[in-house]
């Protein structure tokens, strides 16, 4: 097992990482110091006492989906492959092999229970595989390049090759939805427009909106949106960067829907049954 860790900064920069007490931001980073080398553990018990942190800190960890907790004890870091790369003369596949067989991953390259929110891996040539968690394509020494890095064709891994990829497109394909001030909005845009960090604003697209409709279907998005208007305008030191505007809004649907969603989308959009003598049902 490699005695190195890395740590992505999209996931430790990111606002809601921050926001987080530091024992919690410290129990995280001696978590995933310690996890095998698929972001395995089963002693964070023992971890905690070690750092001295308290129930409550791994608590919000679990709750922020930064571990992922499965009933037998043990647990794993969801972010581990956004972190972590390792070559496969050191690396040692977890012996939690029923718990690893329960994750996918997403886009994004972390792993999810959730099979609805999984894409389909690449092997080493590019062509699709099910949707499973694939346990190989990890570069190895002859991957690697004279300087001693990995050479982006050479990349065996479907994780790596989806962020560089996707990472690139996302640059491109961003920069439509920017505008130097609010105005009439593009016909595939909403008439929503987040306040960037640089001055300029984000014009919602529609696609979007209804993406993020289906994943949370208790939430209200446009609701949302307009609610993270207000914020990101009373809150100018908090604003987002292009690039990390996209993961603002999913962090903040995602808490939303986990607390049970928009109040007033879900009461008028709940289902009514009557009986048979005509009382309703909710």
């Amino acid at each position: 097992m490699a005695e190195r860790r890395m740590f992505s900064k999209k996931i430790i920069d990111s606002d809601s990482f921050l926001d987080m007490p530091l024992s919690t931001q410290a129990l995280y980073f001696h978590l995933a110091m310690r996890a095998d080398d698929d972001g395995f553990l089963n002693n964070a018990r023992k971890i905690m006492k070690i750092v001295g942190a308290s129930q409550a800190d791994y608590d919000r960890l679990v709750e922020d989906r930064l571990v992922l907790q499965f009933d037998d004890g043990i647990c794993v870091i969801k972010h581990w492959r956004i972190h972590n790369y390792l070559r496969a003369d050191r690396y040692k596949e977890t012996q939690y092999t029923e718990e690893k067989s329960k994750l996918y991953l997403k886009e994004n390259g972390a792993y999810t229970l959730n099979k609805d929110k999984a894409v389909a891996s690449l092997s080493t040539n590019g062509k699709p595989l099910d949707t499973h968690m694939d346990t190989v394509g990890i570069p190895n020494d002859n991957q690697m390049d004279t300087a001693g890095y990995t050479n982006d064709n050479q990349m065996s891994t479907w994780l790596t090759q989806d962020r560089i990829g996707k990472d690139r497109i996302g640059k491109e394909s961003i920069k439509k939805y920017i505008c130097p001030e609010p105005g009439k909005p593009a016909p595939d845009c909403s008439d929503i427009f987040l306040p960037l960090v640089d001055g300029t604003f984000y014009s919602v697209p529609w696609d979007r909106i209804n993406n993020w409709s289906k994943a949370f279907p208790a939430v209200d998005v446009e609701h949302e949106l307009r609610k993270m208007l207000t914020w990101l305008d009373s809150n100018p030191k908090k604003q987002k960067t292009a690039r990390g505007i996209n993961r603002f809004i999913n962090g903040w649907l995602s808490r939303t829907q986990d607390n049970g969603g928009t109040g007033h989308f879900i009461e008028e959009n709940r289902t009514l049954t009557k009986t048979k003598d005509g009382r309703i049902l909710q």
